[in-house]
């Protein structure tokens, strides 16, 4: 059903959305990185117990550069509420994930976030909203990530009040880039099996199959998490600093147990991904990480 023709785009780009804080502790990331995968197949991994453990008497265990996506959903509690734009949210699906690191994550830490609405566009049968969060050190006030999160509303297009389609971003496209496979073999290939998610698409039947899907999915976000793990391991030697910023296309849904393998390219000042179901040869996610002081000899 499409959004109700009151709907006034140039308001929904005009709102301001409140400043929001949360912390977090040590524990939080522990969980998140075995949530993706850390120490999975390997309890005592080199590469992985930093995030989970101190290892070898560290002050503090280190934390995942994606750990920084949960922070577009502790900026806005209430969730995508745009003024005017009503949409089912079970018809909600994720469509990319834009990363940017500026400084490692601190293990625990408060965090200050500010939120605008970035992009608004009228795909007819959908609207599509881009969300920017940028999240700061309370202490310090020291900028530690941007989140550029896209949002694909199935049923919430049709206002353009012109013939043109309504269609509205505030940050050039090239800063979100576009991801070519190349046709060459990958640099690696690494295997992950995937765990549950709270949400209720990913555990409600009935939620799942008023989305459209045979059985409750995993969130895209936790794929990524996988990836960028596989990334770090396997071309960073371990080194999750090196990640300087994160970008993922989610191109198809994931069921519980299906076996993700991430493929990567060294390209430029960075490493292009895919990630594919292994079980049915489908391409589920695909981006680039821009990595700091890329050399030869990674």
């Amino acid at each position: 059903m499409a959004v109700s023709s009151e709907f006034d785009p140039s308001l929904a780009l005009s709102h301001k959305f409140p400043d929001t804080s949360h912390s977090y502790t040590e524990r939080d990331a522990a969980l998140y990185a075995l949530g993706v995968g850390a120490c999975a197949w390997d309890a005592v991994d080199s590469d992985e117990l930093k995030y989970v453990y101190h290892e070898n008497g560290q002050e503090f265990i280190k934390v995942l550069p994606t750990f920084a996506a949960l922070f577009t959903f502790n900026s806005m509690p209430n969730g995508f509420v745009i003024p005017g734009l009503e949409y089912d949210p079970r018809l909600l699906l994720h469509g990319q994930q834009y990363i940017e690191l500026y400084k490692p994550l601190p293990s625990n830490c408060h965090v200050n976030h500010k939120v605008c609405l970035a992009g608004l566009h009228d795909k007819a049968k959908a609207a599509i909203l881009e969300f920017e969060t940028k999240s700061y050190e309370k202490e310090s006030g020291d900028l530690l990530s941007v989140n550029r999160t896209t949002v694909y509303l199935r049923g919430a297009g049709g206002f353009s009040k012109s013939s043109k389609p309504f269609s509205y971003t505030n940050y050039p496209r090239n800063q979100v880039p576009t991801v070519k496979i190349p046709e060459n073999k990958p640099f690696s290939a690494l295997v992950y099996r995937l765990s549950g998610d709270y949400n209720p698409l990913h555990s409600d039947p009935m939620i799942a199959k008023v989305a459209g899907f045979s059985q409750p999915i995993l969130h895209g976000l936790c794929t990524l998490g996988f990836a960028v793990r596989a990334i770090i391991k396997c071309i960073c030697k371990g080194d999750q600093d090196k990640i300087k910023s994160i970008s993922g296309r989610f191109l198809l849904h994931v069921y519980p147990g299906e076996t993700l393998v991430t493929e990567m390219w060294l390209e430029g000042s960075g490493v292009i991904y895919r990630t594919l179901v292994k079980e049915r040869k489908r391409t589920v996610l695909s981006g680039y990480v821009e990595l700091r002081g890329l050399t030869s000899s990674l």
